[in-house]
């Protein structure tokens, strides 16, 4: 067996009119993020988590923001097209941690809804995912509540050592 792992960033600006969706769930607040999908920091950071661990690009490769196909796409179905790629590379998802950056809003209340959602999309137990939540105590555009951004780290593993 060999392991993998690979580590994804993604950030969006918080704006009117916008749902906003973390992690698959979306959640009351009085803004949403802005992007070409439905702008899910969460589930795009995972997702280039889990291409940088199998060496397959990042999520703008796949599913290009130029594209009108991924228009105010689902993310989590975005989420479930890499895995069924990794699936076909021969990988398997070992673990996945991530951390939402946000001023607002608090994400305790839902932290077990979007685990299980993430857990769901990526087919595997909640256990092997983890959700954490931290702010920008004020500083930049995170502190300022201008957008939201998420950090996530996929350990891939692929047996045969290949």
């Amino acid at each position: 067996m060999s392991t993998a792992t690979g580590i994804g960033y993604d950030a969006h600006q918080l704006a009117e009119g916008r749902r906003l969706v973390l992690g698959g769930v979306e959640l009351a607040h009085d803004r949403g993020l802005l992007g070409h999908s439905d702008a899910d920091v969460l589930t795009h950071a995972i997702i280039d988590a889990l291409l940088g661990a199998a060496g397959l690009g990042d999520i703008g490769q796949h599913f290009p923001d130029t594209d009108e196909r991924f228009r105010d796409a689902d993310s989590m179905v975005l989420l479930r097209t890499v895995c069924t790629v990794l699936d076909g590379a021969g990988f398997t998802i070992e673990h996945v941690d991530a951390t939402v950056v946000a001023e607002a809003p608090k994400l305790a209340p839902h932290r077990d809804a979007i685990r299980a959602s993430l857990a769901r999309g990526l087919d595997v137990p909640p256990g092997h995912v983890n959700v954490k939540a931290t702010r920008g105590e004020g500083m930049g555009f995170i502190g300022r509540g201008e957008g939201i951004a998420a950090l996530a780290i996929a350990t891939l593993r692929r047996p045969g050592g290949a």
